[in-house]
């Protein structure tokens, strides 16, 4: 018959000798609940997030006229557009994927006319990136796709809603500025 020994480090008992002691477990473990909490209302937005772009990149992909590109490439193109002349190196970081796989994206985008690769004057041999006005057409009419699609959508939700959407979009702005820091 095996019996299992009890060890002093396998159920640690807490030895309280004071009431601060008492009040700083309490605070801690107060803490580690909002932490959870806060963790699980993160995971519920992001949800929701990605739900929206997933609607609004399927609208776009749907659409005959949209000349669609993969998530990967229509992200690069659109990041290219917001930062003229970003380099391939910063495209990968900011894009959090690896400098071959945006190199091997940008020869695609190049390829389709959307992107044009330029060397920087500085030293002549980092790769500049600008979109052409074939890409940047394309990211405009998908800009103009997606926004009318949610456009549609606020039109049938209730005011309450609406006004909740409204009011969220600068705090998950400063949602946005928080990550980066992190």
């Amino acid at each position: 018959m095996h019996v299992a020994r009890h060890l002093a480090w396998d159920n640690p008992v807490r030895i309280v000798s004071s009431v601060n002691d008492v009040s700083a477990g309490h605070a801690h473990a107060h803490a580690l609940a909002d932490a959870e909490a806060a963790k699980a209302e993160a995971a519920e937005l992001l949800a929701a997030i990605g739900a929206v772009r997933r609607v609004a990149r399927r609208a776009v992909r749907g659409s005959a006229a949209a000349g669609a590109l993969p998530p990967a490439r229509s992200e690069l193109l659109r990041l290219a557009a917001r930062r003229p002349g970003i380099g391939v190196a910063e495209a990968a970081q900011e894009l959090r994927l690896a400098p071959n796989s945006v190199s091997t994206m940008v020869s695609q985008l190049a390829a389709a006319g959307l992107l044009h690769r330029g060397r920087a004057e500085a030293d002549g041999r980092s790769v500049r990136l600008t979109v052409t006005e074939d890409g940047a057409a394309r990211v405009e009419q998908w800009r103009d796709m997606r926004a009318e699609l949610a456009g549609r959508a606020l039109d049938r939700l209730p005011p309450a809603d609406r006004k909740a959407i409204r009011r969220a979009v600068a705090a998950l702005s400063r949602l946005a500025e928080q990550m980066e820091e992190l």
